[in-house]
């Protein structure tokens, strides 16, 4: 088969061809030329790349491997252009098991391979579609349903119920889509995932300005998907849901929603998908005389822009991911800036992360067919399951306070030898900045230097010493040090584990959601939950990613699965579906003891990864593998259709 390709020819000479190699991703270049020109001797044994995050860039070639593979890929691109830049074939499934093989090492192809294929898509088709139009498998059947929130995975769910012909409304209480990359607009907001795999797979774009997307780049992203993909005239914009309540007898929802200008309205839904997330609610720290300061204060989640920090003596409370972000920024308006920490974060060295896309990559997505699909696979992969064995805990590992095991603390000497470079001989720095607790137990934060850069500078001082109160007029320590403010900036975080908050939810039996989770949130593949039939939560309990792949990889699975399961009631005659409690206690048991397996469930380091009840309600421990293949269908086994 061959696969049309809208690149444009290549007519760069030689010379030309050499400068733009120098911004070349090389691993994936070798792939997408192998597979472009079918010469295989591309991939070459000793340029295997190293698997995993802590690879480094170009999956950690030395210099000299850099320069064989950059001759391997001019030479490469030479024949193809010199050959008239023919159509690729589309390659069969043992040139593929090779290519995955050359970038996966010794992984187990076979079991990946039809995971791999659907992510690599290489014939342009969109293999995640739901495949079924509710007018064919049920034409007399009436089903609606109600998307509670216009973020990411409230669009990716709108798209594919579209797709199926299935009737929807989305409730969005803002007014514009984008969820967080709306809410969030602190100066130096970004993703920290490259930019390539923080998108649909179904709405793809190879002209990224930046490697890592900005606030506002990826607000542009979500509302042209909700554009281009016909959505937005099914948003009813500043609507919120404060209630919703299962009516057993007509298995229907009914939502009691308020409207943008105050008004209560009622509106009846046979499923309720809820696409809040997890991070939309910030977090305020429990600390006394939070209302008593007399200066501007605020959450990062809520940035006041009117606020100017020129000048000023400003003190930011929390040194998380949001925090790693602005205050950098932060520094270069204030005064005198005190930053607080309780927690040090891990830094993962990340020395493009503020990068523009070069040309010459940019060049190589427009001209090398399939190029821009290769590369979205090996951040995939390199994204995916090899830093999993780094999270293991070894029960026999002597020491647990430091590390769970040996391949985590070889990542902690990694890290650590980072932060001692960046320190230089400031011995005080470093050992502020230098974690006591496991690496990758909490989330780390990505860095170009920048962070620790910033404490060297002689107006910011990183304050470890902990708070006893916020006075009117600043901060007070415990060793009684007063800390004058003009402003407090709260990096906090968010109240994750209270899904569904503030929303009243009612199930079958007079249930309350909330009430029935007593603190402890807990779902069925994080998705559904027993007595509450017909709710689907995205980005539920437990499918927190932690060291592997995108959170819009895991959506995209649990889309999979609402319209299967949508699909599974319409095939059936059904018009309700109640996930078996037994099923569920069974799951979560699994995902327990998987969980304490993993670094963040044996460390005792404070972390939004544990509920008020110290359970791992956030995480997913498992492979994406194992995620992907739970999610491709519903089993009717596995609840109660009625």
């Amino acid at each position: 088969m061959t696969l049309s390709h809208p690149t444009v020819p290549i007519r760069a000479t030689d010379d030309e061809l050499r400068r733009i190699l120098e911004d070349a991703e090389l691993p994936s270049l070798l792939v997408a030329l192998a597979h472009v020109t079918g010469d295989e001797s591309l991939l070459q044994d000793d340029l295997r790349p190293g698997a995993g995050l802590l690879a480094g860039p170009q999956g950690g070639y030395d210099e000299q491997k850099i320069e064989k593979a950059r001759g391997l890929c001019l030479d490469a691109l030479r024949r193809y252009r010199d050959a008239g830049c023919p159509a690729p074939e589309l390659p069969d499934d043992d040139r593929l098991r090779r290519i995955f093989t050359f970038m996966m090492g010794d992984q187990p192809i076979d079991e990946y391979m039809p995971l791999l294929q659907d992510e690599l898509a290489l014939d342009g088709a969109d293999v995640r579609a739901p495949g079924w139009q509710l007018g064919d498998i049920a034409p007399d059947a009436s089903f609606f349903v109600a998307i509670i929130g216009a973020g990411m995975s409230g669009l990716a769910a709108a798209f594919r119920l579209r797709q199926a012909g299935v009737p929807f409304v989305i409730l969005e209480k803002n007014d514009e889509v984008g969820g967080t990359w709306y809410d969030n607009t602190y100066p130096g907001c970004r993703v920290d995932v490259p930019n390539h795999f923080y998108s649909y797979s179904f709405a793809q774009k190879d002209d990224w300005p930046q490697l890592f997307s900005t606030q506002g780049v990826l607000l542009d992203y979500f509302r042209s998907c909700a554009d281009d993909l016909d959505l937005r005239r099914h948003v009813r914009f500043g609507t919120e849901l404060r209630e919703a309540v299962f009516d057993e007898e007509r298995r229907v929802w009914t939502l009691a929603i308020r409207t943008a200008d105050g008004k209560e309205e009622s509106l009846e839904a046979n499923a309720v998908i809820s696409a809040v997330g997890q991070l939309n609610r910030p977090k305020m720290p429990e600390i006394e005389g939070v209302e008593d300061f007399r200066g501007p204060s605020f959450h990062s989640a809520c940035w006041d822009a009117s606020v100017d920090l020129a000048g000023k003596r400003v003190v930011v409370i929390g040194t998380g991911a949001s925090a790693g972000q602005f205050v950098p920024i932060v520094a270069d308006q204030a005064a005198h800036l005190h930053v607080f920490q309780r927690t040090a974060p891990w830094l993962l060295p990340t020395l493009d992360y503020h990068d523009e896309v070069p040309k010459g990559l940019q060049w190589l997505y427009r001209h090398v067919p399939f190029y821009s699909q290769w590369y979205r696979f090996w951040l995939f992969w390199t994204g995916a399951e090899g830093l999993l064995p780094m999270v293991d805990v070894d029960e026999s590992w002597p020491h647990p306070e430091r590390s769970s095991g040996p391949a985590n603390d070889m990542v902690r000497e990694m890290l650590t030898l980072y932060l001692r470079e960046q320190c230089g001989d400031d011995d005080a720095l470093f050992e502020k900045l230098v974690p006591d607790y496991p690496p990758l137990s909490k989330r780390f934060v990505r860095d170009n230097g920048i962070w620790p850069a910033t404490f060297k500078r002689d107006h910011v001082d990183l304050v470890t010493t902990g708070i006893e109160r916020i006075t009117e007029k600043g901060v007070r320590t415990v060793d009684g040090d007063e800390i004058p403010a003009d402003v407090i900036i709260y990096g906090t975080g968010f109240q994750a584990s209270d899904f569904l908050t503030p929303m009243k939810v009612v199930g079958r039996g007079g249930r309350d959601l909330h009430d029935w989770w007593d603190g402890d949130s807990r779902a069925y593949l994080g998705i559904t939950v027993p007595h509450f039939p017909n709710l689907f939560l995205m980005y539920g309990p437990n499918t927190n990613i932690v060291v592997n792949g995108s959170i819009i990889f895991f959506s995209e699975c649990e889309v999979d699965y609402v319209l299967a399961s949508i699909r599974m009631l319409l095939e059936n005659g059904k018009g309700a579906m109640d996930c078996r409690e037994a099923v569920h206690d069974a799951y979560n048991q699994k995902i327990d003891a998987s969980n304490s397996a993993r670094t963040w469930g044996a460390a005792t380091v404070n972390t939004w990864y544990r509920n008020a009840k110290g359970r791992i309600s956030q995480n997913w421990p498992g492979t994406l593998l194992e995620y992907w293949q739970q999610t491709r269908n519903a089993d009717p086994a596995d609840y109660e259709l009625f």
